[in-house]
């Protein structure tokens, strides 16, 4: 689902995974038609990274609790 919003709306998608400054940023570059597909694959990236970043703190708070 935020992949599909991601591409959509690419700085709602970077909202989304919590990036306010690179939204905002994404927003002045969609200004041109140009820069929307552009910006459609900058937000999926970002959201990529979020949902990674998510899994490996995840994995790295399960390692603690083993006490790994």
């Amino acid at each position: 689902m935020k992949y599909l919003v991601a591409i959509l709306l690419p700085p709602l998608g970077m909202l989304l995974a919590g990036r306010v400054m690179l939204a905002l940023l994404c927003l002045v570059l969609m200004v041109t038609l140009i820069g929307w597909p552009i910006a459609a694959i900058w937000a999926i990236v970002i959201v990529n990274s979020a949902e990674h970043e998510k899994r490996m703190r995840k994995m790295l708070e399960q390692e603690r609790r083993r006490g790994g």
